[in-house]
């Protein structure tokens, strides 16, 4: 991770206080997760969340810009990894990239990611699917090819942090117990409610939306905290560790657990790859490549394991200020204006 003055981290605290960008969330109780989909999203059980901001947008590549531009910060994907970080890995294969979904041109079974996913030299956020491409025509698409300590880095220098698991699902439901974050219709009235693939996955893309990859942030509708894309178009980190399961309900309303953090960061590791030590975080919201034959992830409930080294295409983030940071944050800037 480039290293980071710490006033660069925390320098646009004042500038960057809750305001038009961000929505106020209210505290409250929810159902949490869901016994109806893939195993990782059960069981369903209470949750409750103390009040907090959270961006109305996913982080664009205007904004990611303007924080490398202040800082010279460099992502994870533009640094060529060390051997000793991944051992047994060849040596050819250590290079600068990120992975790039690539549609295969003919008919295809959707069980081998690998016939469409690739890691390719040179993709990072400036240059989404690798040399000669360029964000210069999607300033206001969500900044992806970004791993998890590059969205933490930009949510320190603009005095905030990653929302939890539990923050960002709340925000992103519609009703209790709805299937998507805008009722149980998937498209109600034939109307594209966010950025999913249409067609059969991963071959057939008939952007019936408008959009074959990402799209402006605010092409959809807001739901009903008026925050744009939290269902679709990327997937978004969270600050916590994936487990497999959620916990048991607590049955109880005097027992429901407030502000719930995840699991321990050992129970993240992928048991499928025992050889590998690294840990994974929590995604949320689904991307422009999930479909309704592959990937039924663009619900509120849904989550998915993400390396915390690994960066993808499909894969941004947004801010999240919790109450008392707010209010600390608040004071900070009073400070810093009567020190001026």
């Amino acid at each position: 991770m480039a290293k980071l003055k710490e006033q660069q981290l925390t320098g646009l605290a004042r500038d960057n206080l809750p305001d038009g960008s961000m929505v106020w969330i209210p505290g409250g109780t929810f159902r949490m997760g869901s016994d109806h989909h893939y195993a990782e999203e059960a069981p369903a059980h209470g949750a409750t969340v103390s009040g907090f901001w959270i961006d109305r947008t996913p982080v664009t590549n205007r904004q990611f810009a303007e924080f490398v531009e202040a800082t010279g910060y460099v992502t994870l994907a533009e640094i060529a990894p060390k051997a000793e970080d991944y051992p047994g890995a060849l040596p050819h294969m250590l290079y600068a990239g990120s992975l790039v979904f690539r549609r295969p041109l003919e008919r295809t079974r959707a069980d081998h990611w690998q016939n469409w996913w690739s890691f390719l030299a040179g993709a990072n956020w400036r240059r989404p699917y690798g040399a000669g491409s360029t964000i210069d025509n999607s300033l206001d698409h969500p900044v992806v090819h970004v791993a998890y300590q590059d969205a933490l880095a930009y949510a320190r220098w603009v005095g905030k942090d990653l929302p939890t698991e539990a923050e960002w699902e709340f925000a992103a439901q519609g009703r209790d117990g709805d299937e998507f974050a805008w009722g149980n219709d998937l498209m109600p009235g034939g109307r594209s409610m966010a950025n999913f693939w249409q067609g059969t996955f991963p071959w057939e893309n008939l952007a019936l939306d408008g959009y074959a990859g990402t799209s402006p942030v605010r092409a959809f509708p807001a739901n009903k905290h008026k925050l744009y894309d939290m269902i679709g178009n990327v997937w978004e980190w969270t600050s916590d560790w994936f487990n497999p399961r959620h916990t048991e309900d607590a049955g109880k309303p005097c027992c429901i657990p407030k502000n719930p953090r995840g699991g321990p960061k050992e129970l993240s590791f992928d048991p499928c790859e025992p050889q590998s030590r690294v840990p994974r975080k929590v995604l949320k919201g689904g991307s422009h490549l999930c479909a309704p034959n592959y990937c039924r992830r663009y619900r509120p409930a849904a989550r998915h394991p993400q390396p915390v080294d690994t960066s993808a295409c499909h894969i941004g983030f947004r801010c999240a200020v919790r109450e008392r940071a707010a209010i600390q944050t608040c004071q900070s800037a009073q400070n810093e204006m009567h020190a001026a």
